[in-house]
């Protein structure tokens, strides 16, 4: 990334605008599941491994194996269960509950506990309109015990841990003001790694790229021409492209275009939106004119993906 390109960050943050919530510290021991059903549109879900071993399941996916120091963002608040790391095969044990405050601390019972996890929500508060959430992936996996970093994330994946266990005056808001430098160094080390598919990312890591995005993330259902574009982020037509092109391989109206489509596609997916105005809210003249750019990017119609979407659900 461009050291003297301006901060991804403080274009990321305030387009996001992330609020952190804590929910469980949960200790466990033996067998043991927790169930997570889907979250509201803008609401994300995160769990942060600070002692022992878990397994993450989600539905038609492979399970996911974590060990402590390992964090885990599902941005789109997909369903999923969090469980031990053995076989599954005896019933879970029984677990008691204490609450303090709105944080509920889950602790099993007649077992040693030998994992520790800290669990809660993120929202985004601009979601789903933001398009910047509907780029990212469905799961984003940080493992901290990795070099380099461990060096960074490791003493606030302390400080959250002892806030949490202390539980003293204003831990929690200390422990969410913690997960909140969490997260957004999470998506700076996410940036770092990206693959070139996840160009959005990458087109907020240079300022003129940035300011071409932002631009259309602000307003996607203007008619951006290249002019416009160009002179929102401060640069000729041939830079601007040449930009586009070595950070994401698409031109800045190419990517205007998957940015609306993937709108319109995580809408689908969690809102019962109307078409004709999912088409005008995403930059389209009709709902038929959205449901052929739909069908050229995925393969199928609208309809077509809000069922699917619907089926998995219920799956």
């Amino acid at each position: 990334m461009d050291t003297k390109a301006e901060d991804v960050l403080s274009g990321l943050a305030p387009l996001l605008r992330v609020r952190p919530h804590l929910d469980d510290v949960c200790r466990f021991g033996g067998a043991w599941a927790a169930i997570h059903e889907p979250e509201p549109a803008g609401q994300a879900y995160f769990h942060i491994v600070t002692r022992g071993r878990a397994t993450l399941q989600r539905p038609g996916s492979e399970p996911l194996h974590l060990a402590a120091g390992d964090i885990l963002l599902l941005p789109r608040g997909d369903a999923h269960t969090m469980r031990d790391a053995g076989p599954n095969a005896q019933p879970p044990a029984s677990v008691a509950v204490r609450h303090h405050g709105t944080l509920r601390f889950k602790t099993s019972l007649g077992t040693e506990p030998d994992v520790e996890l800290v669990c809660g929500r993120l929202r985004f508060e601009a979601a789903p309109q933001s398009l910047i959430v509907a780029a990212l992936p469905d799961l984003v996996v940080l493992r901290v015990g990795e070099q380099p970093l461990s060096t960074r994330f490791h003493p606030l994946l302390v400080g959250i841990r002892e806030e949490l266990s202390d539980v003293q005056a204003g831990a929690v808001a200390i422990a969410e003001n913690l997960a909140s430098a969490l997260f957004m160094l999470m998506l700076r080390a996410h940036l770092d790694t990206a693959a070139p598919a996840e160009g959005v990312l990458r087109l907020l890591g240079q300022r003129m790229t940035a300011q071409a995005v932002l631009a259309m993330v602000g307003d996607p259902r203007r008619a951006w021409t290249l002019d416009e574009l160009a002179s929102a982020a401060a640069a000729s037509r041939a830079s601007l492209v040449r930009a586009f092109r070595k950070a994401a391989g698409v031109a800045p109206l190419a990517f205007l275009t998957d940015l609306r489509l993937g709108l319109a596609h995580h809408r689908l997916r969690t809102q019962p939106i109307p078409l004709d105005r999912l088409a005008d809210e995403v930059g389209y003249q009709s709902a038929a004119a959205l449901s052929r750019a739909f069908l050229r990017k995925y393969g199928l119609r609208p309809g077509q993906a809000r069922h699917g979407a619907h089926a998995a659900a219920s799956a």
